[in-house]
């Protein structure tokens, strides 16, 4: 059984798949602590919260209510909501927590394409054909180190910066690991002027991508 916070069909706004129609599967429970994040009631996974997946689903503000559900019981709820959109967003939370071998192989059969949203801090169990966003959390307070394994399986890096400290630790990362990732995407915290400016400056120099989280600029989820 997975542990859903919410389930709502969108507009990808980050990385590769910018403006592709998604449905974003978030999953509850993240114990790495990054200070920015801006998905905090996902963090805790508390009995007290728990709801029906048709709450879930109804949801008109964030909260930490979270409904289980399996990967059959997700695929009905896409059929039954009327979700036209094809490519899957499993994201969190930190979604790697969970074996999502199941969901993506039951996903993938009825012609969906999958993307997993990770912090790299845990183990990736999904099919190859899974893609991998790998954004890593480095030195966050949960004291998680982000694995070599994630960042060799990972099919793109989406970097959330606000200082030239950030771009700094990435570049360790890299040397520390021996990945050198095709793509590279750097994402300004929260859409600051400085933190954009410092994105672009450093994906020209480096031949890396800017991303800059097109649904907060459109007002979507």
């Amino acid at each position: 059984m997975y542990k859903i916070n919410e389930i709502f069909e969108t507009i990808q706004g980050e990385a590769s798949f910018t403006g592709t129609p998604s449905i974003f599967l978030r999953l509850q429970g993240c114990p790495v602590g990054c200070a920015w994040c801006d998905t905090k009631q996902t963090w805790e996974v508390d009995n007290v919260f728990k709801v029906s997946l048709d709450e879930t689903v109804e949801k008109k503000a964030d909260s930490d209510h979270w409904a289980d559900a399996s990967a059959e019981q997700i695929l009905a709820l896409f059929a039954a909501r009327g979700y036209r959109a094809k490519h899957v967003v499993i994201t969190g939370g930190e979604p790697c927590m969970y074996d999502l071998n199941p969901v993506c192989e039951l996903l993938h059969a009825n012609g969906y394409s999958t993307q997993i949203e990770t912090s790299g801090t845990f183990e990736i169990l999904a099919p190859a054909q899974t893609w991998v966003t790998v954004s890593p959390k480095i030195n966050m307070r949960g004291g998680y180190d982000v694995l070599t394994s994630a960042m060799q399986r990972a099919d793109e890096i989406k970097h959330p910066i606000a200082m030239q400290k950030h771009v700094a630790e990435l570049e360790e990362l890299f040397a520390k690991t021996g990945v050198t990732p095709k793509l590279v995407y750097l994402q300004p915290i929260s859409q600051k002027v400085s933190a954009t400016k410092l994105a672009i400056e450093t994906c020209i120099e480096k031949n890396w991508r800017l991303s800059v989280q097109v649904h907060k600029y459109l007002g979507i989820n």
